[in-house]
């Protein structure tokens, strides 16, 4: 009896050693797959990598077959945070601009008042106008400016939001052209006076995205 036991105590151990190894090697490349998943035939990691090509990014139709098209990606994602960068220098620009038209009518009302008071009446509600439009009081613009200032900080926002789904590729070449293209963006777009009563440093004019820039 004991003989005839002996066969199936092998083939148990057997099966169980064939097992483990299975279960091992499925381990193994759940494990490189995580580490580097292949889906739709691109590669796409949740860490830190430097692929090139064959990489993809925001749908499988956006995928780097060469390493010329890769370069071009580069370019690319440096050209988009030039124009976030750019945007944000538009709105302040625009916002300045409004500025100076509100003073502009201010001076042009106290100028009315001074020079042209044609009745009581006229000169009373010519100086009331003014005195509401001075140059240093606060002023809220009209529905089409506020339209376009909102129009600008939506781009921006847009732009962002598309700057920061590329960085969650965790391609380091793409983390580099951001951080490169940051660099360029705001030499150029915020190399202002500092200082002095003509200063273009913005007041308050935070970022509205709270993100890249």
């Amino acid at each position: 009896m004991s003989g005839m036991d002996m066969p199936d105590v092998t083939t148990k151990s057997t099966a169980t050693s064939m097992l483990t190894t299975s279960t091992s090697t499925s381990t193994a490349a759940l494990g490189a797959n995580m580490s580097g998943m292949t889906m739709d035939g691109c590669k796409i990691s949740m860490l830190w990598n430097w692929y090139t090509v064959g990489t993809c990014f925001l749908s499988s139709s956006w995928k780097i077959h060469s390493g010329g098209g890769f370069a071009g990606l580069c370019i690319g994602v440096i050209l988009l945070v030039l124009l976030l960068q750019a945007l944000g220098w538009a709105a302040k620009f625009y916002d300045k601009r409004l500025v100076r038209l509100h003073q502009v009518k201010a001076v042009a009302l106290a100028t009315q008042a001074a020079h042209n008071p044609s009745t009581e009446t006229n000169g009373h509600l010519i100086a009331k106008s003014a005195h509401n439009s001075s140059p240093m009081a606060s002023f809220r613009p009209n529905l089409w400016q506020q339209a376009i200032r909102a129009l600008i900080r939506t781009m921006q926002f847009a732009v962002s939001y598309w700057i920061m789904l590329l960085a969650m590729y965790y391609n380091g070449y793409i983390i580099i052209c951001i951080i490169l293209g940051a660099f360029i963006g705001t030499y150029i777009f915020q190399w202002e006076r500092m200082g002095g009563p003509h200063a273009s440093v913005p007041d308050g004019h935070a970022d509205q995205t709270g993100c890249c820039g």
